[in-house]
């Protein structure tokens, strides 16, 4: 009886020192919120933010700048508009398939993007080529299939020349040019702009205090900083990707 009495003892005296080393550090680790949680039944990113801070609406001339209305050719031979990305939180980028520079790198961190949020049906990407006339409809579909181009939400469009241009410039206030002595022929912005479910161009607030406004699209995670000493971007855009599908 003697040695089944000390058997006790000793479980209680674990027991007793778990708690007490333990269960404090447990307590404090909930009261900070550091905890972690597996969602075992779903592989897709979670659309938890590390902040609640709401993302800016561009202003233009005083009023919330929004998407106008398109209508474009896909990789698939669809016609495309606007409506299509309606209740969709959308990423749009203007690039071509012959560009030897910054499209590449482009369309490899939204490739990435994509892949992080899979299953979500209400994300997606609007790509509009600046050379419509090499990048048909074949053509932009080999591409998406070279590049693991899978959301059924990523609309690479193309159409008429003019009507890409414009919708780049006055529609999105992003730089696009056709330029012969450029390499490649083109020149184009770098950026993503990124839209929310009422088409509407948003974007965070910086620490100056002013909107971020577009996205630097070039530089991965990966690489953290460029040359010239530029920040990545592509994990901000993921942060406030998430922080649109939850409005």
């Amino acid at each position: 009886m003697k040695k089944t009495n000390y058997s006790y003892v000793g479980i209680a005296l674990i027991i007793l020192v778990f708690g007490i080393i333990f269960i404090p550090r447990i307590v404090d680790r909930i009261t900070n919120k550091d905890v972690t949680r597996t969602e075992s039944r779903s592989k897709n990113i979670s659309t938890q933010v590390n902040d609640t801070k709401s993302l800016a609406f561009l202003e233009i001339n005083g009023e919330a700048k929004k998407v106008p209305a398109f209508s474009f050719t896909n990789q698939e031979g669809k016609t495309i508009t606007n409506k299509d990305y309606e209740g969709k939180v959308y990423i749009v980028e203007f690039f071509f398939t012959t560009c030897p520079t910054i499209c590449p790198r482009m369309n490899k961190n939204l490739v990435q993007i994509q892949n992080s949020f899979i299953g979500f049906e209400n994300f997606g990407v609007a790509s509009f080529t600046i050379n419509p006339e090499y990048d048909t409809p074949e053509v932009l579909k080999k591409y998406a299939v070279k590049y693991g181009i899978t959301n059924p939400n990523w609309h690479l469009m193309t159409g008429n020349i003019d009507t890409i241009y414009d919708l780049a410039i006055k529609g999105f206030n992003l730089y696009t040019a056709k330029d012969v002595e450029v390499e490649g022929g083109f020149e184009h912005s770098g950026n993503f702009a990124l839209i929310d479910k009422n088409g509407f161009i948003r974007s965070r607030i910086t620490e100056s205090g002013n909107p971020l406004i577009y996205y630097n699209g070039i530089i991965s995670e990966e690489e953290m900083m460029n040359d010239e000493g530029y920040i990545e971007e592509i994990s901000m855009l993921k942060e406030d990707i998430k922080k649109l599908l939850n409005e």
